[in-house]
């Protein structure tokens, strides 16, 4: 079983898709939005927090299905996402923005897929000795609060920074850019690993 500070560690490095991709939306948005901020934060720690639950749950019927395809599912909705904000970001300044992180629809594709690897920390759980759900609820519940704090510092960073690299950049491409990056590193990553 993991010490504490393997724990903490591997909530931070959890947590590092989500913090990005906050920041990402905190530069388009360039406002504060509350409601908005905390629902995502909510989202991203939950969703952070539960894939590894359910990568645990899994290990014993679907592990071999889950382990070979969760990197393919990361990718491809990170590249549709971030395909997306690419191609709004040469739309017409007057055209209705397509890619909006305040959407819950957006943020709920966007939080199940800075988690998908998290899958996989479920099924290492388990292959480390964890074997009761009660051994897993401080890890689990670490991964979630880190991954809420990281998420709403890093949108207001976004929001701070978004506002002077919105005047000089395009905030949708560069992070529509960002998170095709995050899908080929979770690509690369489980195909060479």
């Amino acid at each position: 079983m993991m010490t504490i500070v393997d724990i903490l560690l591997l909530s931070v490095a959890l947590a590092m898709d989500c913090f990005t991709v906050s920041i990402v939306s905190g530069v388009i948005v360039r406002r504060p939005i509350s409601r908005a901020v905390v629902r995502m934060a909510l989202l991203f720690g939950l969703f952070q927090a539960a894939m590894p639950l359910i990568g645990w749950l899994s290990t014993t019927y679907f592990s071999q299905y889950l382990e070979s395809v969760d990197h393919w599912i990361a990718f491809l909705l990170l590249m549709f996402v971030g395909g997306r904000m690419v191609k709004e970001s040469f739309a017409e300044e007057d055209s209705e923005p397509t890619f909006n992180p305040l959407r819950l629809r957006t943020q709920l594709l966007l939080a199940v897929a800075t988690s998908i690897d998290a899958l996989a920390i479920g099924i290492s759980m388990a292959c480390l000795g964890y074997n009761r759900v009660s051994q897993l609820a401080l890890p689990l519940v670490l991964i979630g609060v880190t991954s809420l704090l990281l998420s709403v510092a890093g949108y207001w960073l976004g929001i701070r920074f978004g506002r002077v690299a919105a005047r000089r950049l395009r905030p949708e491409l560069i992070g529509g850019l960002v998170l095709m990056f995050i899908g080929i590193k979770v690509l690369v990553s489980h195909l060479f690993a």
